[in-house]
């Protein structure tokens, strides 16, 4: 494993948003669409707005004291949940930089950046990290250069604020006859996340947030689960996180558990820890937060704590000497 200097702002960055032990224990909750379907189907009702906003500071006031950071949207929670002082001073906050969804077709989809939005205003913000979502597959031509080219111009911009930036990876189908559920997928799929970590990670995110190897309804049987982790350890220059993808806890506490053993830096998790109480009224939400949600988190918590691979280990401490008279040129 090639070993990296890290600038202070993103070595400061990276501190914020991880555990004393250097591992990611990370609250994933910059859901937009997704989510204000959970919270009211009606969509075009008036009090929408209120009515997310209410739902993400619960989940915030509950669970973001038990996170080492959380991650969040611009549109209903990042600002939000500062103003109204929910997010505590030892949390670290990452905040997303693209639109949510993705433009063009199901078996080529494009990822934008959210208009009047971007590194400079989360780093004016005070946020420790950005986290840009790509869809990508390796074999998408001139597409997935396109989505190079996104990488790149966001990596640039981090280095230039010196701000951390984590590149949340989604794999999808370019098959039109075998779409990402289809067991022909799941069998392509540990060899597809592995191709593009180890493509993707030369880019220089600073740390990989990446859809759990194995299909695990196609692929129940966890003897394939390590390997194919193992295989992702083996090809990233930098760490990785491994994300939860709105599989329920039971499952996604197991994936968390084989991927930290085999080299994960700990996990980035939303829907699988907060999904089912969304939809409640806010008293029974709140009531559901504090006894099944912050044990999740406990427990997610915990495994990373005692399996995760410090990033540190990618990014050790640098000499001192190095940095002598640095501010003039900082």
């Amino acid at each position: 494993m090639e070993q990296k200097n890290l600038s202070i702002g993103k070595r400061r960055g990276l501190s914020s948003t991880s555990t004393e032990g250097s591992v990611f224990t990370v609250l994933a909750f910059d859901h937009r669409q997704s989510f204000v379907k959970l919270v009211n189907p009606d969509i075009n009702n008036p009090a929408i707005y209120h009515q997310v906003v209410a739902a993400k500071l619960d989940v915030l006031e509950t669970l973001s004291p038990t996170a080492s950071a959380v991650l969040l949207d611009p549109l209903y929670g990042a600002s939000q949940s500062i103003a109204r002082d929910v997010l505590p001073a030892k949390t670290g906050l990452m905040v997303a930089v693209e639109k949510t969804g993705y433009s063009g077709d199901t078996t080529a989809r494009i990822s934008t950046l959210l208009p009047d939005w971007g590194v400079t205003q989360i780093k004016k913000m005070g946020a420790d990290a950005v986290k840009l979502l790509i869809y990508y597959h390796p074999d998408g031509g001139e597409l997935a250069e396109k989505q190079e080219k996104l990488i790149s111009q966001i990596t640039k911009q981090c280095i230039d604020h010196d701000i951390s930036f984590f590149l949340e990876v989604v794999s999808y189908s370019i098959d039109r006859e075998h779409d990402k559920k289809s067991k022909a997928f799941a069998d392509v799929r540990p060899s597809l996340i592995t191709r593009l970590v180890e493509r993707l990670s030369t880019l220089n995110p600073d740390v990989l947030k990446i859809e759990f190897p194995i299909d695990t309804n196609h692929y129940p049987d966890q003897n394939s689960w390590h390997e194919a982790c193992q295989s992702i350890s083996e090809v990233s220059s930098c760490p990785w996180t491994v994300l939860s993808a709105g599989v329920d806890f039971h499952v996604f506490e197991q994936q968390v558990t084989v991927a930290c053993q085999a080299g994960a830096s700990g996990f980035i998790g939303g829907r699988a820890i907060w999904k089912e109480g969304i939809p409640m009224q806010p008293h029974d939400r709140k009531n559901w937060l504090e006894a099944v949600a912050k044990k999740r988190m406990n427990q997610l918590n915990s495994i990373a704590e005692e399996y995760a691979k410090p990033w540190s280990d990618y990014y050790p401490p640098q000499e001192i000497d190095q940095f002598q008279d640095w501010y003039s040129k900082y």
